[in-house]
């Protein structure tokens, strides 16, 4: 698989993988929630992937009890803030586009689009204004084909068709990660050094002479002939692992123990000197 540039960052600025928020994200419409504690579990997957427009129609418990505040884990804002509608007409009334999230098909002639697919879309509409809603069904019985029937689009989940079954708070959390995703731009990977840095060229190129110096006296590089191409692979090796200067710091004291171990003649170290420091 093709990733892209890796990136680095420092122990200090903690950098994470984070995508943007995006324009006009879609409302969450949960259609006749059985529990109050997977209200708060939807809640607290919206929050994690910025959607913050929940609506509830005819929910069957209270979704600011304690046990659904409790289930949020710290997105009790999202449910102080989310509105109750009788039916699913008036919870999408003034919404454009509906996706309608469902985990088997219908006798209808509709666009059905994978999460992932439906992500971008919904981004690419966000950015025109477009205001966006993704339709939930109850936990048990799902969406009704009248309810189906008034969204735009099909949202599914491509999983383990021997098994494909999700709870509601599952199903938020899946599609409105790939919504969040579809606004990432970054790299796909990255190294964090959290306290040591990157080596430097210059110390690089000093682990470089010191093994290739003791590689030589001990007659691993012996054939003269067939030096310089190994030492380019052994320089290349290293090169792709990207050192930290600690770990260059490491690889300088493995050396020389290897060197000399507990031997007498021994070169004492030079005061100040952090080459050879394990």
């Amino acid at each position: 698989m093709t990733r892209g540039p890796r990136q680095s960052t420092s122990y200090a600025d903690k950098a994470r993988l984070v995508a943007k928020a995006g324009k006009n994200p879609p409302a969450v419409i949960l259609v006749e929630p059985q529990l109050g504690e997977n209200i708060g579990t939807a809640a607290r997957a919206m929050m994690n992937c910025g959607l913050s427009d929940l609506r509830l129609v005819n929910p069957q418990q209270d979704w600011l009890s304690e046990k659904a505040v409790g289930a949020s884990s710290g997105a009790g804002e999202i449910l102080e803030q989310a509105r109750k509608f009788a039916t699913v007409e008036e919870a999408i009334a003034d919404l454009e586009v509906i996706y309608a999230t469902t985990a088997r098909r219908r006798e209808m002639v509709k666009t059905v689009m994978t999460a992932r697919n439906a992500a971008a879309d919904m981004r690419a509409r966000g950015e025109t204004g477009q205001r966006l809603g993704l339709l939930f069904g109850r936990e048990r019985s799902g969406l009704t084909n009248h309810e189906i029937g008034l969204a735009n689009t099909l949202v599914e989940v491509p999983l383990n068709p021997e098994h494909s079954s999700l709870n509601l708070a599952q199903a938020v959390l899946i599609v409105g990660y790939e919504w969040f995703q579809a606004g990432y731009d970054g790299p796909e990977q990255m190294m964090t050094f959290n306290r040591t840095k990157p080596v430097t060229k210059e110390l690089l190129q000093e682990l470089f002479d010191h093994l290739e110096k003791e590689l030589i006296l001990c007659g691993f590089l012996r054939n003269e002939e067939k030096r310089p191409s190994m030492i380019v692979n052994i320089r290349n090796m290293l090169q792709r692992a990207e050192l930290t200067l600690q770990e260059v710091r490491t690889l300088h004291g493995m050396i020389v123990e290897l060197r000399y171990g507990r031997r007498d003649d021994r070169p004492q170290r030079q005061p100040g000197r952090k080459a050879d420091e394990a």
